[in-house]
Order: C-alpha cells, then sequence, then structure tokens
C-alpha cells in the first residue's frame, strides 16, 4: 500500500510540475526536444529517490535544480561535441567568431548569449517568478550568488538588446 501512495503522491507530482519543469529546460536548453528530455530525465531521476524527497521540505526546488544539472550536461555535451566536429572536418585553422549581435531578435535570443548561471538566475527569478530563496535552492547556490548573477544577467542582456537596437538603426538609415 505504501508503493501506491508514494506511486499516487508522484503522479500528482508529475501532473502539477512537468509543464513548468519542461518550460524550465526549454529556456535554458533554447531547444524544444531537448526540454522535453531534460525534463523526462529529471522526473525519472527524481521518481528512483521519490521516496526520500517525497518528504523533503522543497521537493519542487530540488526538482528545478536537477533540470538546471541536467540541461547544463546537455549544453556542454553539445558544445564539446561541436568542437569535436569543427576539429574534424576543418582544413586549416579554424577562427572563431564572436556572437552576431545582429541575429539577436529578442530576449530569447539575447538570454542564450548568457553564462549558464546567469541564465538560470535570471529565468528562474524572471520567467518563473521566484524568490531569490527559492532560486538559490533550486541552483544550490547563496541567496548572495543568485542576486549577484541576476543582476550581472539583466545588465548584460540590458547591453546586448541595446546593442541589437543600435544596429538596426544604423542599418535603418545606411538603406534609406
Amino acid at each position: 500500500m505504501l508503493l501506491n501512495d508514494a506511486s499516487a503522491e508522484f503522479h500528482d507530482f508529475f501532473e502539477q510540475h512537468y509543464a513548468e519543469l519542461a518550460r524550465l529546460a526549454y529556456l535554458l536548453t533554447g531547444e524544444t526536444d531537448a526540454a522535453d528530455d531534460v525534463a523526462a530525465d529529471a522526473l525519472i531521476a527524481l521518481w528512483q529517490r521519490w521516496d526520500r524527497l517525497r518528504q523533503a521540505q522543497h521537493p519542487l526546488a530540488y526538482a528545478r535544480g536537477v533540470v538546471a544539472n541536467l540541461a547544463r550536461e546537455r549544453i556542454r555535451s553539445a558544445t564539446r561535441e561541436r568542437r569535436r566536429i569543427a576539429l574534424f572536418w576543418s582544413r586549416g585553422p579554424q577562427q572563431v567568431h564572436g556572437p552576431d549581435v545582429a541575429t539577436v531578435v529578442d530576449v530569447r535570443a539575447a538570454l542564450g548569449q548568457l553564462p549558464f548561471r546567469k541564465r538560470a538566475c535570471v529565468v528562474l527569478r524572471h520567467a518563473f517568478d521566484l524568490s531569490e530563496k527559492d532560486t538559490a535552492l533550486a541552483l544550490g547556490i547563496s541567496v548572495g550568488a543568485v542576486k549577484s548573477q541576476t543582476s550581472k544577467g539583466l545588465a548584460e542582456l540590458e547591453r546586448i538588446l541595446v546593442v541589437r537596437a543600435a544596429g538596426d538603426m544604423v542599418a535603418g538609415r545606411r538603406s534609406r
């Protein structure tokens, strides 16, 4: 009977939070398919620990942390794979270009340019409207780190978007 209670509790947790966890994964990875995979993998990990986790004070915060960690691992893995492919196929020295600011057309694209921790803090604080304390709990960092990373992340977003707007204005004047 305990297994049925735990199973029912996990099912309720899944139903209540899967969409939010998938949305978090999407905002962190920028890819719909990756978001579904990350959210599913996170929930599998949660199910494996559900007996302990169901009695925890903040199981959703723990779940968000698992999603953030899995998203980070996926991004790192994809980056390493792209580098291996680029090294394998390049015939000469490869030039590395900075991000093309002209392609930044919205906040989502700008978010993709932020380092992972800053992006995670901004997304959790502003897209998910979490408190600094809940964000810190989800990411396993201090409240001070959340404040700092969120502030720096927002400043970087503003800079990226201002540069984009200025570029659009200059391009608009040239085309006249």
